[in-house]
């Protein structure tokens, strides 16, 4: 890492804002740092859009690259300053920039850094003075980190612009007013469908007789919290278990519980797999409210909403007939994929919030003074909010909780033996594993033999720590023994790890002696689970999976980190 010495008396010329006044939290990493990462691969166009006001899409496509980021930015300042609310002693930052590289993205680009005091105080660094990797391919990511843990501050980051490319005016500040009435009436906009309210009256009432009543929360990475800082309590998770605890007048975590069990990029696939393990943690759990988001992250599952209405249909077929809550969540884009799911709400007439129904109307008024939201002040980047859109996302589910209370009439039972609205194939799936094993299955691992402890971990629950997600794997190093699995079910599941590494190569998929498909870890790009469909048939019958690497990846590392199955 190259560090940059103080420069003065800069010409810096003119700028726009990548980041302003943007919060951060350093939380403790593996090997003792205190990081607060913020990625920019695929992202810094948005935030150059949204926060920087660029319009120019010459300009936007150039930051994307190394090479045009190169061309376009002359230095970088950088400034920060501890927040109000910090719990830590902490005087001073180290900012990096991390540029990934073609060959290895987390090794061959270059990575610049510079400490920055926590006064506010600009520090600028001259680009011009880098020493530059021939190798660099896309700008990474920017970390921020600290000596201490749980260092709050809030942080402004400027490109400064090569001649002849001109700044756009600044978008001026503002906060916005959470308690108007026109905040109330966007929160109300936000909800689809009230539905039947029975289950979630009978955790309140539940609740207010001291009983033991756990909310629950799974969904991808707006559920692990990501943009809320610190994330494990200005989460919109959190923030909504508060809320149900106020409604209910109970103190939270007296009786009652909460579960969070979010996993950033995962498509409700992969949650349908891990929700017994994650939520339930095997059955030592019996929640009775769950909320389920992944409007945003199901354009990743193959099986085009099966396995979300499965996973709905597991949850509430549950030992305590939990409520299901369906938020719909969106992206800076306007993304999100509530047309495909709300079906299934409807079907089962489950309460459900669309936050994007609440928010566009506002982030395209046309007198921009009059909107309740801007998009800069709701998004902390392309994919999450930030605490204002944490806490807009709890009030949404808040509403429904509030319109369970006020209702006096008792719905009728939720009738779940209907037709499915996409289809509930795999509400039966067992997940299983290098420690859990499935009925009659037999595993001969091979050459994949090892257990992969790089494995993509998340801040579960209060945690602040993270906890690796499928730490019970079967990895290979080297060789060409093939991994074996023999089971009788009728629908399969694997789950393996992605890795931008390029020590990782693909491994191929057979049933019975027929190639399926190949598994490619790097064409995510990062530490990820990923789960695929291995076959789905009506009955259940005798199968020979096997898991070899592909040929002339037969030295490389591949891991399979567990198993669904339907018997």
């Amino acid at each position: 890492m190259e560090r940059m010495t103080p420069t003065d008396a800069v010409s810096k010329g003119k700028f726009y804002y990548l980041m302003k006044n943007k919060a951060i939290c350093g939380l403790p990493q593996p090997g003792g740092k205190n990081i607060q990462y913020l990625y920019q691969n695929g992202r810094i166009a948005n935030a150059s859009k949204i926060i920087g006001n660029i319009e120019d899409e010459e300009m936007l496509k150039l930051v994307e690259t190394a090479d045009g980021f190169k061309k376009m930015i002359a230095g970088i300042g950088v400034s920060a300053e501890l927040s109000e609310d910090t719990k830590a002693n902490a005087d001073k930052t180290l900012f990096a920039f991390q540029f990934y590289g073609h060959k290895d993205p987390y090794v061959t680009g270059t990575t610049f850094s510079k400490e920055v005091p926590l006064t506010g105080v600009e520090e600028y660094i001259d680009l011009s003075k880098v020493s530059w990797s021939d190798d660099d391919d896309v700008p990474g990511q920017i970390r921020f980190e600290f000596d201490v843990p749980e260092v709050s501050a809030n942080v402004t980051v400027k490109l400064y612009l090569q001649p002849g490319f001109e700044a756009p005016e600044a978008v001026p500040d503002r906060k916005p007013d959470l308690t108007s009435d026109e905040y109330k009436r966007m929160i109300l906009r936000s909800v689809m469908n009230y539905g039947n309210l029975t289950r979630i009256q009978k955790a309140m009432e539940d609740a207010r007789a001291g009983k033991e009543v756990t909310v629950a929360f799974i969904g991808g990475s707006i559920t692990q919290g990501a943009g809320a800082i610190p994330i494990n309590t200005r989460c919109y998770a959190y923030l909504t278990f508060l809320k149900f605890c106020e409604i209910c007048g109970r103190k939270a975590d007296d009786n009652v519980k909460y579960v969070k069990a979010g996993v950033g990029g995962t498509p409700s696939e992969l949650g349908l797999l891990r929700y017994d393990r994650d939520v339930t943690k095997n059955g030592e759990i019996n929640p009775d409210i769950v909320i389920v988001e992944f409007a945003v992250n199901d354009s990743d599952d193959e099986t085009e909403g099966i396995a979300f209405e499965s996973l709905v249909k597991k949850i509430m077929k549950g030992e305590k007939a939990p409520a299901v809550m369906i938020p719909f969540m969106v992206f800076a884009d306007d993304y999100n994929l509530q047309d495909r799911l709300a079906p299934v709400g409807y079907k089962y007439n489950l309460p459900m919030v669309s936050l994007k129904n609440a928010v566009l109307p506002e982030f395209y008024l046309l007198d921009k003074e009059k909107a309740v939201l801007h998009k800069n002040e709701y998004f902390y980047d392309q994919f999450h909010p930030t605490n204002t859109g944490h806490i807009v996302a709890s009030d949404c589910l808040a509403e429904i909780f509030k319109a369970a209370d006020r209702y006096a009439k008792k719905d009728a039972a939720v009738k779940l033996d209907v037709k499915p609205a996409i289809g509930a194939d795999f509400e039966d799936v067992r997940l299983f594993d290098a420690k859990e094993s499935f009925d009659g299955a037999v595993v001969d691992p091979g050459d994949f033999k090892e257990t992969d402890k790089e494995l993509q971990a998340v801040e579960r629950d209060f945690d602040l720590t993270q906890t690796p997600e499928f730490p019970y794997n079967w990895q290979h190093l080297a060789g060409d023994k093939e991994f074996t699995l023999k089971i009788n079910c009728s629908k399969l599941f694997i789950i393996f790890k992605d890795s931008s590494s390029p020590e990782f190569g693909t491994a191929e998929v057979i049933d019975n002696g027929k190639t399926l498909f190949s598994m490619n870890p790097r064409k995510v790009g990062w530490t990820h689970c990923h789960a695929k469909l291995v076959f789905n048939e009506e009955s259940a019958s005798e199968h020979k999976v096997t898991v070899r690497m592909q040929k002339g990846d037969e030295n490389k590392k591949f891991t399979i980190l567990g198993f669904g199955a339907v018997k």
